[in-house]
């Protein structure tokens, strides 16, 4: 097996490979990998996958010069929205019914990105920074494997165990002083805001700094004249905003901006280790949000309640499986099947109410409806029709023949 877990490893492979690409962010784990890395003679390309959050070019670049490293940066926002994020609206991808996932969704089309650039560039192993304390451990090692890529893969902070304040030690004796202020660990896309590790380390006692957000803030100068949205589906999939065509990159970020100015959409809960030991993140996630909580509005006004009953096992086995790293599972795309299929029938508006911390519907409205407008009207006409069963003597004569 040519999985690296650790830094003798990395020191191990550098007498015998030439080029290896890493996973990178900027962050602390990925910039101290490159650290470890300029005393190997083997040429590095950091990637950056562009998911739509996060990406200062000018830092990354600043750090790849430090470290006389190829940065490579590519944009998948668009592949993201649509290989992942619409399936998560659809799916309802709650982990364990709690929080949007997130990490789940975005870390197939980065290893599919990196392993098509080491393919191309001839690169003889993929390197990435998850620890035994994250899920994207698994989840990263899981795609890689399942990718058939032939190379050495894997993470060296898997079995080398080293503390953020010995990683920030070493980079700023390496001439990079920005990371003493970096006091947690985090992970965005268009999609979700997640912070985990450092301040956040503790259940028991942990403070969430309002510095953390970005997209949830109070902020009255962003939010809407009306205090209201409305928000469109066509066939499962979301496209207006207030009754304005909109594709769904930007759809998700005029929700992020002008949703989360009234601080919708935070979240703090646990996910589980490998052994279910568990951990606590913190994230921000308004259009992740209230697309969810739209659409599950809709299907519920369309669908059958026997169909919703079977996709709510569907949702849960399809979000599962991407929480364990099982994409594309024949699990999870006979469940998305079923879900896909369910989805071609859900169409409509839903128009919510915002308050601070809050969101109402107070419009719902199916083009394939299965609820009642009047119910008066249909008490009334119901019971009228089910009432000319009346009894006469003819059919009292044939029920007591029958009996």
């Amino acid at each position: 097996m040519k999985k690296l877990r650790s830094i003798e490893d990395i020191r191990t492979i550098s007498s015998t490979v030439k080029h290896v690409l890493t996973l990178f962010s900027g962050g602390l784990d990925s910039t101290y990998l490159l650290e470890i890395l300029k005393e190997q003679k083997v040429k590095v390309t950091a990637l950056v996958v562009d998911l739509g959050e996060g990406i200062d070019e000018s830092n990354l670049q600043l750090i790849a010069d430090h470290y006389s490293v190829d940065l490579l940066i590519l944009d998948a926002k668009q592949e993201f929205v649509e290989h992942s994020l619409v399936s998560a609206i659809q799916a309802q991808a709650l982990y364990l019914g709690d929080y949007p996932v997130s990490s789940s969704l975005s870390r197939p089309i980065i290893v599919k990105k990196a392993v098509q650039v080491a393919q191309k560039l001839k690169c003889e192993a993929i390197i990435h920074t998850a620890n035994q304390s994250q899920n994207s451990l698994r989840r990263l090692n899981g795609a890689i494997e399942a990718s058939g890529y032939q190379g050495y893969y894997g993470s060296p902070y898997e079995y080398s165990a080293l503390t953020r304040e010995e990683k920030t030690a070493a980079l700023f004796h390496s001439g990079l002083v920005g990371f003493k202020s970096r006091n947690v660990s985090g992970d965005a896309n268009l999609w979700c805001r997640e912070f985990e590790s450092g301040v956040l380390d503790d259940p028991e006692s942990f403070t969430v700094s309002e510095s953390l957000f970005s997209w949830s803030k109070w902020n009255p100068a962003k939010q809407l004249d009306s205090h209201q949205v409305r928000i469109g589906f066509r066939k499962g999939y979301p496209v207006t905003i207030n009754d304005l065509p909109m594709n769904l990159k930007e759809l998700i970020a005029f929700i992020n901006n002008h949703v989360g100015a009234y601080e919708i959409g935070r979240y703090v809960g646990f996910d589980h280790l490998d052994e279910d030991e568990k951990v606590l993140e913190v994230r921000e996630a308004p259009a992740a949000h209230i697309l969810m909580k739209a659409y599950k509005l809709l299907e519920t006004a369309t669908l059958p309640t026997d169909v919703l009953k079977a996709k709510a096992m569907h949702n849960e086995m399809w979000t599962q499986e991407a929480v364990e790293g099982r994409w594309g599972s024949m699990l999870q795309s006979s469940s998305y099947a079923f879900i896909a299929h369910t989805a071609e029938h859900v169409s409509g508006s839903v128009l919510f109410s915002l308050s601070r911390g809050n969101i109402l519907a107070t419009s719902i409205i199916a083009d394939e409806p299965k609820y009642l407008r009047d119910r008066d009207a249909w008490e009334v006409q119901t019971a009228h029709k089910r009432s000319l069963r009346a009894l006469t003597p003819a059919s009292l004569k044939k029920q007591q023949q029958t009996a």
